[in-house]
This record gives structure tokens, sequence and C-alpha cells, in this order.
């Protein structure tokens, strides 16, 4: 495993009995970066998180946690890394503080470290004012704080989370996304995050995307939208099948057509959209022009929308 490397995932594989919901994954996460795992909804995400956080065995290959393999040093993984799950984890009948005190108890801490390390993550996340409240009466935000808080007490150092702004409001969302940058620079702690969300894998350091199981694109952000030919520009008309082959005809271009929207990737997108309107006016009901995205890159690989993958 190289030495500036927290995750190494090797060659993954699993089953769900005839379905293979992982192909073959292999990648690497660099000590004190952000990585995101983006993908829709069934493209593998939650079965990888499940895999790297011990709660399930690959079929095949493997992967290393700071060195320790998930297959034979599974309580070492588990001592070194922290979890936050999709799906909440807090015990709603019992208040923000027990939570953390039974989680710690759980690491085996105790005594006045577990006091201490309760109230530092309970100030460090703002929940330190709501400590009596119980966890049924916490917003989406605030809970999400109170399992941060519980995924750090142990202070690990990688931290994995599983859709972690799933049901935050766009607030909600900014204010985690900052205090997990806050967390890297400051603590130089690694974090894996799975995602469906663009504009949430925009913000990491790299990018790992999946489509049903297999990775179709890795790189930094800014690296894999630069693989896109120019920018990206989208034309609604009622004859997407007519429109194409004129624009194939006209300009020696393929448009990939979806859902009777056409998709074209250009140089000098600007002069194309004044041709192209000016061509064939009669037959677009509207036109797009824009910087390719990552979801740009998704279809670019794919063929396809993250929704029509799920």
């Amino acid at each position: 495993m190289p030495a500036d490397a927290a995750i190494e995932v090797v060659h993954l594989s699993h089953q769900y009995g005839p379905r293979r919901a992982l192909d073959s994954v292999s990648f690497e996460v660099r000590r004190g970066e952000t990585f995101a795992l983006l993908g829709p909804n069934g493209g593998g995400k939650t079965t990888l998180f499940r895999i790297l956080s011990t709660a399930l065995t690959p079929t095949e290959g493997t992967a290393r946690v700071l060195g320790y393999d998930i297959r034979t040093h599974g309580n070492e993984v588990r001592q070194c890394i922290g979890v936050v799950f999709q799906h909440p984890s807090l015990d709603k009948k019992l208040t923000v503080l027990e939570n953390l005190l039974y989680h710690g108890r759980l690491y085996g801490l105790g005594g006045k470290e577990l006091s201490a390390r309760t109230q530092e993550m309970m100030d460090r996340l703002g929940v330190a004012d709501r400590a009596g409240d119980l966890g049924e009466t916490l917003s989406g935000g605030l809970a999400r704080r109170v399992e941060l808080a519980k995924g750090l007490l142990h202070r690990p150092q990688v931290l994995i989370l599983d859709e972690p702004s799933a049901g935050l409001d766009p607030g909600a969302r900014r204010d985690l996304w900052l205090y997990l940058q806050k967390l890297r620079e400051r603590d130089g702690v690694t974090i894996l995050v799975t995602t469906h969300l663009i504009d949430e894998a925009d913000h990491s350091d790299h990018v790992l995307i999946l489509s049903e199981g297999r990775v179709v694109a890795a790189g930094t952000p800014e690296t894999l939208k630069g693989q896109i030919g120019g920018d990206v520009v989208a034309i609604s008309s009622r004859q997407p099948d007519q429109l194409k082959g004129l624009i194939r005809q006209k300009f020696g271009v393929e448009p990939l057509v979806m859902n009777g929207t056409l998709r074209i990737e250009t140089r000098g997108g600007h002069a194309f959209v004044s041709q192209l309107v000016e061509s064939f006016s009669e037959i677009i009901d509207s036109v797009t022009l824009s910087k390719p995205t990552l979801e740009d890159v998704f279809i670019d690989r794919t063929g396809h929308r993250f929704w029509e993958d799920a």
C-alpha cells in the first residue's frame, strides 16, 4: 500500500444473488484529501460504503484502510474510521449528550476522557446548547451535526459518509460541507463521501464516478470536465431525429439524442449556437449553452443521464 494512501481498493466486486453490484472497482484515496464517490442510486456507492466500513464482506477483491485489510483486520479498521450513515442512527428517545456518551463507550472511552471529548465535539459542531434535547426534537440539519459528532468522537483518521446531506435543506447542506472542509484543513482527516449530487462532488479533491457498479471516470473535477470537448449545447426540438440528421449533414457532428433533447460538445459554443439557430430556427424550440459539468462527464462515458441509470 502506498505510504501516502489512506484507502486502497483493489479489484473489489460484490454480488447480490445474480446482480453484480460492484465490478472490479479499484482506486486510492490519499491521506488528508476529500474523495467523492459519485453516481446515481443503484450505481454501487452504498455497497462500496458498506464494504469499507466492514459491514459487508466483498465477493471478490479487498480494500485496505491505513494499511489494515478489511477482510483480516476488521477490528483495527473500525478503530481508525468514523462512519456517518445515510439513514439517521441517533436514538430518538435519548438526548444529544446521551447519544454521544453511549457511542463513546462503544469505543472503550470513559470517565473524564469521554466527558471531555463529548463536550469538545458538541462545541465544535455547534450543538452544545442542545445537549439536553431529545433526538426526536432535532431538525434534519442539527441531527446531521450530532451524527458527525458521533463519528468524530473517537478521533478517527478517516471519515466515511454515505449520502450525508440526504434530506437536508440547502442551508444545512452548505453548513455540513463547510464543516467537513474545516475538519480536513484543521485536523488532516481523510474524508470519503458517497453522493449523487453534482455540486457536492465538485467540491472534492478527487472524484470516482460509478455506473452500474463499474468505474466510468476518475480524477480531479477540473481534469474530468476538461476532457469534455469544449462547451455543451442542448437543443430542444419537436423533431429531434430530423434535426439530428440536418446537423450531421451541415456541421459534420453527431448529436446525442436523449429524451427528445439533442446534446453536442463543441468548442466555440456561442458561434456554433448562432449558426445553428440561423440554419434551423423553424424546428428548434430552445437552445442552452453551458460549460461542462460532472454530469456531462457521466453522459459522455455512459450515453445517458444519472436518473436514467437509476
